[in-house]
């Protein structure tokens, strides 16, 4: 059945796309998702985000070539043919919130070591992109899945890994504070949104959780709301 709503959307994206000021290649994980969210066309009209998203993708796949995703494949597809004045890049929750505790089980290597695979793997992708483009990375979200629940496909696959949602959170924000440092010492630009997204108890505020406890996603409308605020501002203070 066709949805109206969806078709609307669809025609309203199509004149937004020709009149667009800015061009901005999103590519990312399942996350970045969110900017398929009617919000970007009501608060940001003059950008057209196209974007390019691979569920599952992660910084250390990157480096593999023959990886599940492919997601290195496809991020370079559309970075070869997509026309931009930006890219958008947004990946990591999946490494630091299930993938390091994994591999470092899988490979019989330390935590520490898978890390700091992920960083450099991430950061050579990134300079990658910067060779040619003016780039602005976002921060990675805070890890959803809570410690009792064992239900869901995220949860499903992550019942191999033990570790708590606070390890998961820290090793999150440690994550997105050095690839913070990493852009800024190399001119790339970055919305660290972790301040935002941080409970008291250390772990993401209840008000970004999805409704649906098996959806390990951040709120939609809040989130898209949040990214376009900061987004906005950026370019306020970014100009071309």
């Amino acid at each position: 059945m066709i949805n109206p709503g969806r078709c609307i959307l669809t025609s309203i994206r199509r004149i937004q796309r020709k009149f667009a000021r800015r061009r901005v290649l999103v590519i990312g994980d399942s996350h970045a998702k969110i900017f398929h969210h009617y919000s970007f066309l009501c608060r940001l009209p003059r950008i057209h985000f196209h974007v390019t998203a691979k569920g599952g993708a992660t910084a250390s796949g990157l480096a593999t070539p023959k990886s599940v995703t492919q997601a290195y494949q496809i991020f370079r597809k559309a970075l070869d043919e997509i026309p931009r004045n930006l890219v958008i890049v947004q990946l990591g929750e999946v490494d630091t919130g299930y993938v390091i505790w994994y591999r470092a089980r899988k490979h019989q290597a330390s935590v520490q070591d898978m890390f700091d695979l992920a960083i450099k793997t991430y950061s050579d992708f990134l300079l990658e992109i910067a060779a040619t483009d003016r780039v602005m990375v976002i921060s990675a979200p805070l890890p959803t899945i809570t410690d009792d629940n064992d239900w869901g496909e995220v949860a499903d696959l992550r019942k191999e890994v033990t570790t708590s949602q606070k390890q998961r959170t820290d090793l999150t924000l440690l994550f997105n504070r050095r690839m913070e440092e990493f852009c800024r010492d190399h001119g790339i630009g970055y919305l660290n949104l972790d301040g935002a997204c941080l409970s008291e108890d250390g772990i993401v505020h209840p008000y970004y959780m999805h409704a649906n406890a098996m959806d390990h996603h951040y709120h939609a409308g809040r989130y898209a709301r949040l990214l376009c605020k900061r987004i906005d501002s950026y370019f306020k203070t970014n100009p071309d």
